[in-house]
C-alpha cells in the first residue's frame, strides 16, 4: 500500500459531506476501519469515500445503521460495494418496500370507510357494515386487524 492510497478523516470529511465525528462514529458502530499512523492519527483508505457514500445512501433508502453493518460485513474485508452488491441488497430493498406499498394502500382505503369498531356505526356503517356484520369476526378494529369488508360482507 502506498502513502497516496491513505487519506486523513478530515479529508475523508471533505469528500463525503460527513462531519467527522460521524466517521468517528462509524468507525465505532465498525462500518469503516481507520488504519493509525505511529503518531495515533486516523487514515483510511480511499476506497472509504465509495464506502462511506454506501452509508448515507443506504440511510436515505430506510436501511438502519445495524442493516448496513450487516451488508458490509457480507463483503471482503475491506470491499466496497459493487454493483453486483448493490442488486442483491436493492432486491431486499424492494421487497420491504413492496410491503409498505401494501400496507399504505390498505391504509389508504380504509381513510373513508369505517374501521369497524363499532363506534363509527351510527349513520354510515349502515352502509359499509349492515348490523354490524365486522364485530362478528371480534373485539377490536376489524378492519386495521386485517379483515376486510368484502370478506365480512360475504360471511355475513
Amino acid at each position: 500500500m502506498h502513502r497516496t492510497d491513505l487519506i486523513a478523516i478530515g479529508e475523508l470529511a471533505a469528500r463525503t459531506g460527513v462531519a467527522v465525528s460521524a466517521i468517528r462514529f462509524y468507525e465505532a458502530k465498525g462500518l469503516v476501519e481507520a488504519l493509525r499512523t505511529g503518531g495515533g492519527q486516523r487514515r483510511f483508505l480511499r476506497a472509504d469515500i465509495r464506502r462511506v457514500s454506501f452509508i448515507l445512501i443506504a440511510q436515505q433508502l430506510g436501511l438502519s445503521l445495524e442493516e448496513i453493518a450487516a451488508e458490509l460485513a457480507r463483503l471482503p474485508a475491506g470491499r466496497t460495494p459493487n454493483g453486483a452488491d448493490w442488486t442483491r441488497i436493492s432486491t431486499g430493498l424492494r421487497t420491504r418496500i413492496d410491503v409498505r406499498i401494501a400496507a399504505l394502500e390498505c391504509t389508504r382505503e380504509l381513510l373513508d370507510n369505517c374501521i369497524g369498531c363499532g363506534c363509527l356505526s351510527l349513520k354510515k356503517c349502515g352502509l359499509y357494515n349492515r348490523e354490524d356484520k365486522a364485530a362478528q369476526r371480534g373485539a377490536g378494529p376489524r378492519y386495521l386487524l386485517g379483515d376486510r369488508a368484502k370478506e365480512i360482507a360475504e360471511v355475513g
